[in-house]
């Protein structure tokens, strides 16, 4: 029997996230998930702020949360490339609502000099690691 793998790495920044074989990725599209199968047509594209899943042969799954990047699929590999990709059992939750408390409140200030579009990164960042956690943690 054909085996209906892909090789995945994942790649920050600071290391090599991830490498090894994957049945499925699931990817934050900048229009929606889109999810990458064995034999998916090439591809390259780009991403946004939400969560990556992996689902493994053993039918284990992983999630992780990422800033956006892009993704290259071709010949049953993909590579994605991303500022920042955190495993969801590494994410601090405590850490992550104290980010959403900053960011929020550099957002509500009125004057001042407050960097807009750097403070709803990291409010959308702050959230999604929150929505990962409450929603993918193995407590």
């Amino acid at each position: 029997m054909e085996s209906k793998e892909l090789d995945l790495e994942i790649i920050s920044p600071e290391k090599k996230v991830f490498s090894g074989r994957v049945i499925s990725v699931t990817i934050p599209g900048t229009k929606g998930n889109f999810q990458v199968l064995y034999n998916h047509a090439p591809l390259i594209s780009t991403f946004e702020t939400g969560i990556i899943k992996l689902e493994l042969a053993d039918k284990s799954k992983h999630i992780y949360t990422t800033s956006g990047g892009s993704v290259e699929v071709l010949d049953n590999k993909i590579l994605i490339l991303s500022d920042t990709v955190e495993h969801v059992e590494d994410i601090n939750l405590e850490r992550a609502k104290k980010s959403r408390e900053r960011a929020e409140e550099r957002l509500s200030k009125k004057g001042g000099v407050v960097d807009v579009d750097r403070a709803r990164a990291s409010l959308a960042r702050a959230l999604n690691r929150i929505k990962a956690v409450e929603k993918f943690s193995a407590d």
